[in-house]
């Protein structure tokens, strides 16, 4: 079975087809700058030798136009790798926010496509376009199923007293004002990884997915107790360019004392912020290049970036009872030793060690880079979100027959 696996932008569509029955990818690709005069698409097929890369710049003026050619692509003599797009049975979507309603992946059906759009205002930069990118995948690919993995489902196992906000109760029991947590399907994967590499079910694990959005999730016998992540993904770790956990009372008086719209707040914590505000950059390749300079800005933005995974660790670690494993992941977790380093240094009372050599060594694969000593695993696993909404895709398929 081939499962396309699509992430739709505002201006952009990521896609990957997987081949089921052996789990291996024939193709990916990014669409980009759509809307913009000049688009560009990479698109990489799979070839006896390896994957290899066709770039192409184009004008996109739209998503319908994008996907099109994304299938164009995919069946093309040259570069494709199916013969007919109706080879693709299904196509899975990731969603965002699910909210309360939907707690797992599910077929898009009318309910649901309303549920979707009902959750606009919880998750305004995200629910819209996915939403729309699977109205033109249902266009292109009329044959395949369509399929909703929400990043809010793995995250629906939280006890009350972790997702409860202490305001007053209509404000959950109306407006569904909660937390829900993001990156689920990260979060879910590479601690599927993890409880395979422990070989114990009975674990606790605390997942950092770091990328330029980043979040925590608090991992106890394979179920999400906690993640860092509240109503929307604003809250929790600093970020590329999000402000993280701040005290609401810094709103109140931009608002009210400097004269701020509320437009305004949310630009500026949202986009604004971050190490983009604390270093200029919100790149951690600057923040890491800044560091060999000794640029003071540098110093101080990664050492508090740092100081906020520290904390979740702690608090994360205090509600499980203890901790078997922490695993690092997405494009900062799994490739800037020098933060991993960082992190765990001065953590040695947890049970939390690093071996440099281990740390430094590059690899492609799941790796432990604590001491043989160490009480606590410390993992680098490459996180895998298509393959894992794939996988979530082909199992709700086998279930429905």
């Amino acid at each position: 079975m081939k499962i396309l696996v699509l992430n739709s932008g505002s201006s952009s569509i990521k896609y990957k087809l997987i081949d089921m029955d052996t789990r291996r990818p024939l193709s990916s690709g990014l669409v980009e700058r759509i809307g913009q005069k000049e688009g560009c698409i990479t698109h990489k097929f799979l070839r006896e030798t390896g994957m290899e890369k066709h770039v192409e710049t184009c004008e996109i003026p739209n998503h319908t136009a994008g996907l099109r050619r994304v299938a164009e692509l995919l069946t093309d003599p040259q570069v494709g790798v199916i013969a007919d797009p109706s080879e693709i049975r299904a196509v899975g979507h990731r969603m965002v926010h699910g909210g309360e309603y939907i707690t797992d992946t599910c077929l898009i059906t009318p309910e649901v496509e309303k549920r979707i759009q009902e959750l606009y205002p919880l998750a305004p930069l995200h629910n819209p376009p996915t939403y729309e990118g699977y109205k033109v995948a249902r266009e292109v690919f009329p044959h395949a199923r369509q399929v909703a993995v929400f990043d809010t489902a793995f995250h629906q196992t939280m006890p009350p007293v972790a997702y409860r906000y202490p305001i007053p109760e209509d404000l959950y029991t109306q407006h569904e004002i909660r937390k829900y947590g993001f990156h689920g399907t990260s979060h879910k994967y590479v601690s599927g990884k993890a409880i395979e590499y422990l070989g114990k079910k009975d674990s606790k694990i605390i997942t950092i997915h770091l990328g330029n959005g980043a979040s925590v999730a608090a991992v106890k016998d394979g179920h999400c107790i906690d993640t860092s992540m509240g109503l929307g993904p604003l809250n929790g770790l600093v970020m590329g360019t999000r402000v993280g956990d701040i005290d609401p009372s810094v709103i109140f008086y931009m608002v009210e004392q400097l004269g701020y719209s509320i437009e305004d707040v949310s630009r500026i914590l949202n986009k604004e912020s971050g190490l983009k505000a604390l270093f200029g950059s919100s790149d951690m390749r600057d923040v890491y290049q800044g560091l060999k300079d000794n640029d003071e800005r540098a110093r101080f933005a990664f050492e508090l970036y740092c100081y906020h995974i520290k904390q979740y660790i702690g608090s994360y670690t205090a509600s499980m009872g203890g901790l078997d494993a922490i695993v690092f992941t997405a494009g900062i977790g799994e490739n800037a030793f020098y933060l991993r380093s960082e992190v765990c240094r001065g953590m040695e009372f947890f049970g939390i060690e690093i071996d440099e050599a281990l740390n430094t060594a590059p690899s492609d694969g799941i790796r432990e880079i604590n001491p043989p000593h160490a009480r606590v695993k410390v993992l680098v696993i490459p996180t895998d979100e298509e393959l894992e909404i794939a996988t979530q895709t082909f199992n709700l398929l086998q279930k429905l027959g």
